[in-house]
């Protein structure tokens, strides 16, 4: 007979953490490293420590990394994370100009390191979705998959998916010739076919392949 796999439990690091005295924490995520033009966006969240021993609130009910949920469910659950006031959330955006001058490694962690700074007062922990990051100079979790697996960054990721969602459909409507609104910045046919009919926009990245300089021509 086939067994179902157990449940995750997606605050069991928020848990571990505030058995150590640990009351005050952040999930921080980031939305959009890959795309060829537009922001990185990155959201760093606090949720309320009372939340860790009960469950989420039945607003919040399904919450997971943004990756796993769809556009309208994602929407609802950045509503959500807006609305209840025991939640603190800020979300930073580093445009394409930075992340071509510093690349997009250092502009992720830039984001990063702005939304935690923002947080007041100052989180005493923070789970990283991914990798350490240098630049973050407070204690830190990092966790693979992370967004997948605790809460916080579920919302961080959220947050930031959905604030980037938002401004590409921004964009497109300035620049409609490219289909932001559909790719999101992506390096999709259309998107690829729409740079070689009319050329980068101010909001590519110009070091990304296939827009550096020297590869241009090759549209």
């Amino acid at each position: 007979m086939k067994t179902s796999a157990p449940a995750v439990n997606r605050f069991q690091y928020e848990q571990a953490l505030f058995r150590n005295g640990i009351t005050r924490l952040a999930g921080v995520d980031e939305a959009g490293r890959g795309p060829l033009a537009g922001p990185v966006v990155a959201a760093a969240v606090v949720l309320p420590s009372a939340w860790f021993s009960s469950d989420l609130p039945g607003e919040l009910r399904g919450l997971n990394d943004s990756k796993q949920l769809t556009a309208s469910q994602r929407d609802r659950f950045f509503e959500a994370l807006q609305q209840l006031g025991e939640v603190e959330s800020v979300v930073v955006s580093v445009d394409a100009g930075v992340i071509d001058r510093i690349n997009i490694l250092e502009a992720t962690h830039q984001a990063m390191s702005e939304a935690l700074a923002k947080l007041q007062p100052s989180p005493e922990h923070v789970l990283v979705d991914g990798l350490r990051v240098k630049s973050i100079r407070l204690p830190q979790t990092p966790i693979v998959k992370g967004d997948a697996l605790s809460f916080s960054i579920a919302a961080a990721s959220v947050l930031a998916k959905v604030t980037r969602d938002r401004l590409m459909e921004a964009y497109d409507r300035r620049w409609p010739e490219y289909g932001f609104a559909g790719h999101k910045g992506y390096g999709t046919a259309r998107h690829l076919e729409a740079i070689a009919r009319h050329g980068p926009c101010e909001i590519h990245r110009r070091s990304f392949a296939p827009l550096k300089a020297e590869q241009v021509e090759l549209f």
